[in-house]
């Protein structure tokens, strides 16, 4: 059963790969989604196409694999979706719950933006172009999430480095935000 379009009752996208993280929790009773945030991550950095960027989501990711993961493999996070570059999606929160995605970081006057986002990644570095395959997949998933949230538009798009300057710079220059606001601008 569907309550949208695109999504389960639960908050499950239909198309999407299922892999539960353990990383989130319930948003307030008084939130809803109001921003969508893109974020980019590659595992071990700058290395694209294998699976821990899903380990670490599912805080299965070994400290002895790689040395980044000494620093990072302890850390509980999470997004609501991966894009993968050859456009799979795998989807780790349902959108109703709350994925820990932006950490420390304010947005439209307000912290904790957990509260009131959905987070993207995209398999990517903030120095690398996106595929084709990841924005065909980002249009559909955005429309899908539309459905849900009618509200939303072009303007609610924000990325990683705008809500935590300073500390994130994804998804970078080579993302291409003329196309994605229009994403959301023309339904």
């Amino acid at each position: 059963m569907s309550d949208s379009k695109g999504f389960s009752d639960c908050g499950w996208l239909l198309q999407a790969r299922k892999l539960p993280s353990p990383n989130y929790d319930s948003r307030p009773s008084s939130c809803q989604v109001e921003v969508v945030i893109m974020h980019a991550i590659s595992l071990p950095p700058g290395q694209f196409g294998g699976h821990d960027i899903e380990r670490f989501f599912l805080n299965e990711l070994a400290a002895d694999d790689h040395p980044y993961y000494k620093e990072i493999h302890a850390l509980k996070v999470s997004a609501h979706f991966l894009i993968r570059r050859t456009g799979e999606i795998i989807q780790f929160v349902s959108i109703k719950d709350r994925a820990w995605h932006a950490g420390v970081s304010s947005c439209r006057g307000r912290e904790v933006v957990n509260d009131f986002s959905v987070g993207i990644e995209f398999e990517g570095t903030d120095r690398t172009c996106f595929t084709e395959s990841q924005y065909r997949s980002l249009q559909g998933l955005l429309q899908d999430i539309q459905c849900l949230y009618p509200h939303l538009n072009g303007e609610c798009l924000y990325g990683h480095s705008e809500i935590a300057p300073g500390r994130k710079t994804d998804p970078g220059s080579d993302f291409d935000w003329q196309r994605v606001r229009g994403m959301l601008n023309t339904w």
